[in-house]
């Protein structure tokens, strides 16, 4: 038996759990003569947890207290026998501190000053971006859908969560070094379209036949109307109605002018999409909408029926997950229905196809749905149905990952006075607006601070408003509901987009005055600029706030890791947050730009520049761009 991700590497910051869960069963295992029985309920209590507070170290184990009934012995009499085994390992000293024993048998651990200064100077030497951050291995495939909007309707407030929570998750997983397919599963097929090229097809009836005629030569100005407005006949009037349904087989069976016209909408949308797309900075989003499964839905149908997994009820073709009662109904869940009594496909049956594509196609080791949480039952449903007809191999993970609702200040579902979906165009641009009154605001209330050149102003106010509505949303359990305040979003202080970006610029100012300083100090003494200089800083420790700076910058390649595995994005955004904390009491006490020991000096400065590269690269894994100043 080994721990949930053991290691014979020695420890680093990357690896420190996993590599001291192993030295501990180790320890239990042949030092103490703990049977595997016994090591297995040892694992599954949980080996080791961070510590709750600073004063009982980085680590705490209750392993004994988990193993002193079974190994017939006082909690604190096997901690002491336990920690003085596991601390007679020199791998061991070379990583901790003496162990220490607190209360009825709680075993602490703190990492050792010397080995906390190494792996801090690992991440300072680190000079290609990732902080001496190691790749995963195994890497995995990993398809990511998510943002996903319809084809002829404007994207809105609804679509804004998936395509920020799914954009982080692929960073993170990219930045890791794993495979990830990027993919927007847009709504562009289905009954919808014979309405929406019926009405096409009556205001600009020339485009159809117009040879070349593209989505540019459309004069449709507003898509959400004009799909209102097919809506509004398809309603009331029977003769659009009838057409409308004759222009759905007429596409499904590839009418060359119901394709032209299809594709132009298709186009027209795109457009729509990439501009706000480019907004949020979503790079490397394929499209691949639910026309490129279409091809493939009467074989995944089939094949259901060859397996035996559906079944016909009134007319439609269903898999039923619980039996069924003497009705036919069933006693459980609601059968997943992959075939409608007019032959016509489901939501289901098209995500059937997709998941047997990105498993065997793609070769996907996992497969992320960044979807909201009112789907949870659906592919829950659809997971299982894929597992038992086999579109779905062993090797793949299927996950949702869900979400909540955006809502108003009111606490009520997020929409406009009128009773409108809040376009998502509309709502970037007014964080923009509101970010660059405050930028103007703030420059009137100080009249020393440097003037704003209007373009440096426009383009900051544009990365602090789509920053602070990026942040805003990753910063919150995506499970929960989140109540949308412009006005919070966009304070300078708490946990907000615009006090990370102010805590990153203060940083690099900081670090500037230092290396300035550095540099006249040295220029005082009259050094030899030709001197040879070296590549690293001997890094010290000097008080209990840098102590506590350099333990939480080790952790972040933990929490890095952790979001890949667990899908939470705010575990990031509360490590950078309690970052900047962390230095600016560090900066409180420990002088860094005057400090007259050049030694401590230089190690100062180095641990900025850490605490600077770390915030630019969680905020990066994020969507959020740097500003120059604030």
């Amino acid at each position: 038996m080994a721990s949930n991700g053991a290691t014979d590497e020695g420890a680093t910051a990357a690896n420190i759990v996993p590599w001291l869960e192993q030295q501990i069963l180790t320890t239990l295992r042949e030092d103490l003569s703990v049977s595997e029985d016994a090591l297995t309920s040892a694992v599954s209590a949980g080996l080791i947890t961070e510590a709750t507070r600073p004063e009982f170290g980085d680590y705490q184990s209750n392993v004994a207290l988990v193993l002193a009934k079974k190994l017939k012995t006082k909690p604190r009499d096997l901690a002491q026998r336990f920690s003085d085994a596991l601390y007679g390992r020199p791998a061991v000293q070379q990583v901790l501190a003496p162990i220490e024993i607190a209360g009825p048998g709680f075993v602490n651990f703190r990492l050792s000053d010397s080995w906390v200064l190494g792996e801090l100077s690992r991440m300072h030497q680190d000079r290609d971006g990732r902080l001496a951050i190691p790749t995963a291995s195994p890497r995995e495939r990993v398809v990511i859908d998510y943002s996903s909007p319809n084809i002829a309707k404007e994207m809105h407030v609804g679509h804004l969560r998936s395509t920020i929570i799914g954009d982080a998750l692929a960073r993170v997983l990219d930045f890791l070094g794993h495979d990830v397919v990027r993919l927007n599963h847009v709504g562009d097929w289905g009954t919808q379209f014979g309405m929406l090229i019926s009405q096409l097809k009556d205001v600009q009836p020339d485009v159809i036949e117009q040879e070349g005629a593209s989505a540019s030569s459309v004069a449709i100005s507003d898509l959400v109307a004009f799909y209102k407005e097919a809506k509004k006949r398809f309603d009331e009037d029977e003769a659009f109605q009838e057409r409308s349904r004759n222009e759905v087989v007429k596409l499904q069976s590839g009418d060359p002018a119901s394709l032209k016209a299809w594709r132009i909408l298709c186009d027209i949308s795109r457009k729509e999409f990439g501009e706000v797309y480019e907004m949020l900075g979503i790079q490397g989003l394929e499209e691949r909408g639910e026309s490129f499964y279409n091809p493939f839905l009467k074989d995944v149908v089939k094949e259901l029926e060859d397996r035996k997994l559906s079944e016909e009820s009134q007319g439609a073709k269903c898999v039923f997950l619980d039996p069924r009662n003497e009705d036919g109904s069933s006693s459980g869940r609601p059968p997943v229905i992959v075939q409608k009594s007019d032959g016509g496909f489901m939501y289901s049956t098209t995500d059937l196809a997709a998941i047997k594509h990105r498993v065997w196609t793609e070769r996907a080791d996992r497969v992320l749905y960044v979807v909201d949480q009112g789907q949870s039952s659906h592919f829950s449903s659809v997971f299982e149905v894929a597992k038992k007809a086999g579109f779905a191999n062993d090797k793949a993970k299927l996950t949702h990952v869900p979400f909540g609702l955006v809502l108003g200040e009111d606490g009520k579902k997020f929409k406009t006075r009128s009773g409108d979906t809040v376009k998502l165009r509309d709502l970037l641009n007014e964080a923009v607006r509101l970010a660059d009154e405050d930028l103007q605001e703030r420059q009137k209330e100080d009249s020393e601070a440097q003037p704003w050149p209007d373009e440096e102003r426009t383009r900051t106010a544009t990365v602090i408003g789509l920053a602070s509505v990026k942040y805003a949303d990753l910063s919150m359990n995506r499970e929960s509901n989140y109540q949308f305040s412009y006005s919070k979003m966009l304070s300078r202080t708490g946990n907000t987009a615009p006090y990370m970006l102010y805590a990153l610029v203060r940083i690099k100012g900081i670090r500037r005055k230092a290396q300035a300083n550095t540099q006249q100090h040295d220029k005082d003494k009259d050094m030899d600029k030709d001197a040879p200089t070296s590549t690293t800083t001997a890094l010290v420790l000097t008080s209990p706030a840098e102590s506590s700076l350099m333990r939480h910058l080790l952790k972040f390649p933990r929490v890095i890791q952790g979001v890949a595995d667990t899908l939470y994005p705010h575990k990031l955004c509360e490590h950078l947050f309690e970052l900047s904390q962390l230095f600016n009491q560090f900066y409180e006490t420990c002088p860094v730009v005057n400090v007259e020991d050049a030694a401590v000096r230089a190690s100062r400065t180095a641990i900025c520049e850490v605490t600077e590269r770390v915030l630019q690269v969680g905020l990066d894994l994020l969507g959020i761009q740097e500003v120059e100043r604030l």
